[in-house]
């Protein structure tokens, strides 16, 4: 796994010397904010096997338009309590955001 810094520094390169063979990687690849794409079910589904911890520290990194998505698919209870749990996590790394995200994407 590398950080989103250099993995953009790679497609920016990658795009100037071919930016086909670029586009078709990034098609092929699946992040954290490509769950906004998913259905419901898989979304729910996903919900279900992540670890709450790294659910509070994925979404500190992730736009508003993941979280809605995310917390729309969840039980009002669960939401409350992952809302809650963000507010009162401080300082957490981007490298532990990022990490999180990796894992999330895993399932």
């Amino acid at each position: 796994n590398m950080d989103r810094a250099n993995e953009k520094y790679i497609f920016d390169e990658l795009t100037r010397k071919d930016a086909g063979l670029c586009e078709e990687i990034r098609k092929r690849m699946f992040v954290f904010e490509d769950i906004t794409t998913l259905d419901d079910m898989s979304i729910q589904r996903f919900l279900r096997e992540v670890d709450s911890k790294d659910l509070v520290y994925a979404l500190k990194g992730a736009n508003q338009e993941v979280a809605d998505v995310i917390f729309k698919n969840m039980s009002t209870r669960s939401s409350e309590s992952v809302r809650s749990d963000l507010e009162y996590t401080h300082n957490v790394r981007l490298r532990d955001v990022e990490d999180a995200q990796q894992r999330i994407v895993g399932v």
